[in-house]
């Protein structure tokens, strides 16, 4: 039996995606662009296929929405 949580290991690999992509300094909000970030997701999400289209969506839209807020950048908090 298998404990593995698909979207906490996506939003694992997405922390470090965001800390290796962001051109703040280190231990800075490590933001990036939420076009690379909705990008990224959507590819990982695809390829785990445990994370349906519908659930990509409508976390993508919520992060959207606070990256509105911030520039059009994600940062790590937001997830």
């Amino acid at each position: 039996i298998s404990c593995r949580n698909p979207l906490q290991s996506l939003l694992s690999s997405m922390k470090q995606a965001c800390e290796i992509l962001t051109r703040d300094p280190e231990g800075g909000a490590a933001r990036i662009p939420f076009e690379t970030f909705s990008f990224l997701y959507s590819y990982l999400a695809g390829i785990d296929g445990e994370i349906s289209e519908t659930e990509t969506k409508a976390f993508l839209q919520g992060i959207k929405e606070q990256a509105d807020q911030h520039s059009g950048m994600v940062l790590i908090r937001h997830f």
